[in-house]
């Protein structure tokens, strides 16, 4: 009563902070102009599209819009949850994507020690550059390379192994190795380019800790397992969490590209069904119903990730 009797609102701003808020935003100005056009690209291009999920409980058309489709509520989700290949695509995706978290995440951490221990410098900048390349072609220049690769046609590797006498091994088309393939296309496309942060946390290390170690008889194993991996353990758990968000995510392009009528009961995704449906067969409803349980399915996995990691003691996203 007694804050309502002097006109005090509980969680508003009195006009003294107000003007302390803006002052602070005036000296800093510069600063917030430089936030500001990741912040409207973000409001653009992740906040205002949110609106889109409404499509999910409606039965779309483009004709009559979002405000007069009609209602179905979670009728696109039931029917998703029943589809006769609903636990295929969900093994399919996430062995996907689990080949990838094994083999793929540990990688860039062992090559970036690896790159940190170089002592010549021109050697390791060479080095740097040529594992980043890989990053920036598209998946169409990394396919057609596998198929240069591997087809059974014109492939090299068949090639040679026809050359030997032998019969061509059908590499593409064999489901036991889609997983594979996959996997190994990862590893060759990102390995490099997710070095740039580790190798940011190892040059964050105090030099005086390495330097402490050598005096103390420490080998370049003991100092890389005692002070490098510590140091760069917040980077490995946050960027963990933010991974396992993306469980039910695959690179589209990339198994689109990679599919085949032989391999698709092992590379049909959620990815792949939504745009089967959405785009292909016209059913929109059903596109975002599907990525938006992929999205929920993440969001879930980053707050339960997030939660035993901060239960262990360390330090998490938020």
């Amino acid at each position: 009563m007694k804050i309502l009797e002097q006109g005090v609102i509980p969680g508003a701003l009195s006009n003294k902070e107000k003007t302390s808020l803006w002052s602070t935003m005036l000296k800093y100005r510069h600063m917030y102009l430089l936030v500001l056009p990741g912040l409207v690209f973000f409001i653009i291009f992740k906040i205002i599209p949110m609106w889109g999920l409404l499509v999910a409980f409606q039965d779309y058309t483009p004709i009559l819009g979002m405000l007069h489709s009609k209602w179905v509520g979670f009728k696109h989700f039931i029917e998703f949850f029943q589809y006769d290949s609903f636990y295929n695509l969900l093994r399919n995706t996430l062995v996907i994507n689990l080949f990838s978290l094994v083999f793929l995440f540990p990688l860039p951490i062992l090559l970036s020690i690896m790159l940190n221990e170089v002592r010549h410098e021109v050697f390791k900048r060479i080095n740097q550059s040529i594992v980043y390349i890989p990053h920036f072609l598209s998946w169409v220049i990394i396919t057609s390379l596998t198929f240069f690769m591997l087809s059974t046609d014109v492939g090299l590797i068949n090639k040679a192994i026809r050359g030997m006498g032998h019969e061509p091994f059908p590499f593409l088309n064999e489901p036991h190795y889609f997983w594979g393939l996959l996997t190994i296309q990862n590893i060759w496309k990102d390995m490099g380019w997710g070095t740039i942060i580790f190798l940011a946390a190892i040059a964050g290390v105090d030099p005086s800790r390495y330097e402490a170690a050598v005096i103390d008889g420490a080998s370049r194993m003991r100092q890389i397992w005692h002070i490098t991996l510590p140091a760069i353990r917040p980077t490995i758990l946050i960027l963990l969490i933010l991974r396992l968000g993306h469980i039910a995510d695959v690179s589209f392009e990339q198994v689109l590209l990679m599919l085949n009528p032989l391999v698709l009961s092992v590379g049909d995704v959620f990815d792949t069904y939504a745009y089967k449906q959405g785009i292909l067969s016209g059913q929109t409803s059903v596109g975002v119903a599907v990525g938006m349980f992929k999205d929920v399915v993440g969001l879930v996995l980053v707050l339960i990730s997030n939660y035993v990691v901060k239960k262990l003691g360390h330090e998490g996203i938020y």
